[in-house]
């Protein structure tokens, strides 16, 4: 929802640009939900399905008021880096327990994060 919520209240003179950025950070996070949705579902498990149990277990927290393009940016950059971490723990699992697919996901998903956050890092550099 942050990334759907940055998309529509982003404003100023990089609205185009970041516009577009968020459009295509939150299609990636939907491809990332639902596959990982459906591996957990082939390994037997239940995946959070509901509102309830995201914000639950959520490790990042809702988008808070409105902000300035900087600060959108610099709330994805502080998430995706806490998401990195969760992935290499994630990695580090599946590899414990010889899950070569799910840890092959995850470091690609990882990869996508490093890239996204590198370069949102790179925007406000000044």
């Amino acid at each position: 929802m942050k990334l759907h919520n940055f998309h529509w209240y982003v404003k100023g003179t990089n609205f185009f640009a970041l516009h577009e950025k968020f459009e295509e950070l939150y299609n990636e996070a939907a491809i990332h939900i639902d596959e990982l949705a459906e591996r957990i579902l082939a390994l037997g498990n239940n995946p959070v399905a509901t509102l309830r149990e995201a914000l639950e277990m959520a490790s990042i927290g809702e988008a808070e008021g409105k902000k300035d393009a900087n600060q959108m940016i610099q709330s994805l950059v502080d998430d995706f880096t806490v998401l990195i971490t969760e992935l290499k723990d994630g990695i580090e699992v599946a590899n414990t327990m010889g899950d070569d697919s799910t840890g092959d996901m995850l470091i690609a998903i990882h990869q996508g994060l490093e890239k996204h956050n590198w370069m949102l890092k790179a925007y406000l550099e000044k």
